[in-house]
């Protein structure tokens, strides 16, 4: 009896999947260091928690098994 696809483990570790299915990136890209140089408005932008489109997030959560 199979057991369905395997989950790609790389994707569970980068993405969360909302209650209400949505699908956001977990770490935000230009946020570990040199900050000093950036402005406040670009690093307070930087602390929002994007949400993937339609298209991106049908990929992830086909690789997820969902």
């Amino acid at each position: 009896m199979g057991k369905g696809p395997k989950t790609k483990k790389s994707i569970l570790k980068r993405f969360k999947i909302t209650g209400t299915g949505k699908v956001m990136v977990k770490k935000i890209s230009g946020r570990g260091h040199l900050l000093a140089h950036k402005s406040p408005k670009r690093k307070r932008q930087l602390k929002r928690q994007p949400v993937l489109g339609a298209t991106a997030t049908g990929r992830i959560k086909k690789m997820i098994g969902i």
